[in-house]
């Protein structure tokens, strides 16, 4: 029997190999080359959701700031490879920069709010984000380090050796366009993410984050420094944001405080909350699916109108974000958990949910 169960992982994991290696392909010839880029862009932002997933689903630190990490490393990436201060130093040794910066700003928010929890905690971190994101926008003067609002442009593309992430090249006879060399490289930075994660959710330290997160004065109390344990989690989960912020500056070749408001932060919690908080498996979902889905009611919002009305009443864009907030709504209703939720959170839930309804049996049977 166990041998059996080998063998269908065996097959489970050549069969998903062979399916991420052709999915460039496929959905080139089917949806279109746009497509593509999208899905480089879940896989960036499933890099975000896995380190904010360290914060928020392992230690259970809500953090709305978490954006804020995302524009240090593209920044620190556009600043030293661009023309703007004149330097263009290579891609591996600017993204691990770019982490440890990342690193040292997750460490400055997270020491000063280390007894704060909950509702307090989201304020604080919440208000970090955006202070990153005024501080780039107003430092253009007197010195112009970020040129302000315009954002900075001419960034250089990923390059590792002499092989451009940027052109098309011929491997083995097939033409790989630059997204779809995007996609690959992006993919294989995920897959080690989420190896890091895995290890890190077994690991001692995951173990004492979710102890932490499940009740840090018990957790205290067994011997584990909440304190220092704390911080490591802001630290780790700011470096992974920190990675996805430099693939995204040499990917578009171009930063602006712009692509790094709130509403940024809100969605990378809403994939980590909508597919499982603590699951890795869930909060792949969560990114991918928060990434495809919007796109995909922008593009059919308005042929669906025209093809029920006859006409478009509603700007597709409104219509998009209205459909996608009713979508979220109608989730969280019906899996309260995510998507795909951890063993530990759903027996959870359903414990509580236990508790609430003997309460009710309780209530009913005193009143009756």
């Amino acid at each position: 029997m166990r041998k059996i169960i080998e063998y269908k992982q065996i097959v489970t994991t050549i069969a998903l190999g062979v399916l991420l290696a052709i999915l460039p392909f496929v959905t080139d010839a089917l949806l279109g080359r746009g497509w593509v880029r999208i899905l480089d862009f879940a896989l960036l932002y499933t890099m975000l959701a896995l380190g904010l997933n360290i914060v928020v689903g392992y230690a259970g630190l809500l953090d709305l700031g978490y954006v804020a990490f995302f524009a240090v490393g593209a920044y620190t990436y556009a600043l030293l490879a661009s023309p703007q201060l004149g330097l263009h130093l290579p891609f591996w040794i600017i993204l691990p920069i770019g982490s440890l910066i990342a690193g040292i700003f997750g460490a400055l928010l997270g020491a000063p709010t280390l007894k704060l929890r909950g509702d307090y905690l989201a304020i604080v971190t919440l208000g970090f984000g955006e202070i990153i994101r005024i501080f780039l926008n107003n430092l253009n003067a007197p010195v112009n380090i970020t040129n302000g609002a315009q954002g900075i442009s001419q960034i250089d593309p990923i390059r590792i050796a002499n092989f451009s992430f940027s052109r098309t090249h011929e491997i083995f006879g097939l033409a790989f366009p630059s997204v779809h060399l995007y996609f690959y490289l992006f993919l294989a930075l995920t897959l080690l993410v989420i190896f890091v994660s895995a290890r890190l959710q077994d690991s001692r330290i995951g173990r004492a984050w979710m102890a932490i997160r499940e009740d840090e004065v018990a957790a205290e109390a067994m011997g584990i420094n909440t304190r220092n344990i704390k911080l490591l989690a802001f630290v780790m989960g700011a470096s992974f944001g920190g990675v996805a912020g430099g693939l995204f500056a040499g990917f578009q070749g171009f930063v602006s405080p712009e692509s790094f408001s709130l509403m940024e932060s809100i969605m990378i919690l809403c994939m980590v909350v909508l597919g499982g908080m603590g699951n890795i498996g869930g909060v792949v979902l969560g990114g991918v699916l928060l990434v495809v889905l919007p796109e995909a009611l922008r593009n059919g919002a308005g042929p669906l109108q025209q093809w029920l009305l006859g006409r478009t009443p509603v700007d597709p864009e409104s219509l998009r974000m209205l459909l996608f907030g009713i979508a979220l709504i109608v989730v969280m209703l019906w899996r309260p958990a995510g998507l795909w939720p951890s063993g530990v959170r759903r027996r959870e839930l359903e414990a509580v949910d236990g508790i609430a309804q003997q309460e009710q049996d309780t209530v009913y049977d005193a009143e009756h």
